[in-house]
């Protein structure tokens, strides 16, 4: 039975494919229920690789059962049919992915910035404080309602952490995500804890919100790896961001992990208690496509 019929028999009208991944595709469609549009994630377990089948969809279906929040993509539904094909219906975002809105609006003036990275940092708070790792933390998976509030999404490598007999953190030894979004200690294969992976993560994203560019350059992993080790973090005269703005990209994007600021930090930082907008000298808008690699030194 096609999906079109699985699905209209639930009350969905299935219309575009959004997007293709490896494992599945989603796709938009009318919800009568909901009276409105949703998107639906189809996987066919046949079609997977028993890894993901055993240890990444299950997690994945775990974050999402478990995990309601204001800016983290909401689940209405999951079923399975007869046919092994697993559906998951979720909150559409309406306005696309973060990284085509930047590609089309060009780099964010910081008072933007700071209230969609508000919005993201709150969500990771609240994972973090539930022992949750996101772990593939990137432009791409954060989606953008109609009124471009930010709703993180894809939680295909998130993590529900362990701890060991004294309470401590179990530490992950899994490569997962983009290694563009990736910290130092993730693409060298240290055990680290997830959560403060996530944080070098954020700070690559908002860099990429305030200059419509990419950080580092990871064309070359190994010269990257170093770059960032000596925390060396370009900030182009091309926009003049304020001090707070460079001191937490520059706390997020710290190498050394014992330093690296928490989530806690994050939101008590005071860039984000600025309540004046401030006003930077904008950056011409990036053209379609790729995101332009911001060049080192």
């Amino acid at each position: 039975m096609d999906d079109a019929v699985v699905l209209g028999k639930k009350g969905y009208s299935l219309s575009k494919t959004l997007g293709e991944g490896s494992y599945g595709k989603v796709k938009s469609a009318y919800c009568d229920r909901l009276k409105c549009n949703v998107a639906i994630k189809i996987i066919d377990k046949r079609k997977i690789p028993q890894d993901f089948l055993e240890r990444f969809l299950p997690r994945e279906i775990e974050a999402l059962k478990r995990l309601q929040h204001p800016s983290i993509i909401k689940t209405y539904e999951i079923f399975e049919t007869s046919a092994r094909k697993v559906y998951i219906v979720m909150e559409l975002g309406e306005k696309g992915d973060l990284l085509d809105y930047i590609k089309i609006t060009g780099a964010m003036e910081e008072d933007i910035a700071r209230t969609k990275f508000q919005q993201l940092a709150s969500a990771i708070k609240y994972c973090h404080d539930l022992d949750f790792a996101h772990r593939d933390l990137k432009c791409e998976n954060i989606l953008l309602d109609v009124d471009l509030n930010i709703k993180l999404s894809d939680f295909g490598f998130s993590k529900s952490l362990s701890r060991d007999e004294n309470g401590k953190t179990i530490l992950s030894k899994t490569f997962c995500g983009s290694a563009a979004y990736a910290a130092p200690e993730v693409l060298q294969g240290i055990p680290c804890d997830p959560r403060a992976s996530d944080i070098w993560s954020l700070g690559v994203i908002l860099y990429t919100m305030v200059y419509a560019l990419m950080p580092f350059d990871d064309s070359n992993v190994r010269k990257m790896i170093s770059i960032q080790k000596q925390q060396r973090i370009p900030f182009p005269n091309s926009k003049n961001l304020t001090v707070e703005c460079k001191d937490l990209i520059y706390r997020l994007l710290q190498p050394n992990v014992s330093q690296r600021i928490c989530i806690d930090e994050v939101l008590k930082h005071s860039w984000l208690q600025r309540p004046e907008p401030a006003v930077p000298s904008p950056l011409p808008a990036a053209e379609e496509g790729e995101l332009p690699q911001n060049p080192q030194e």
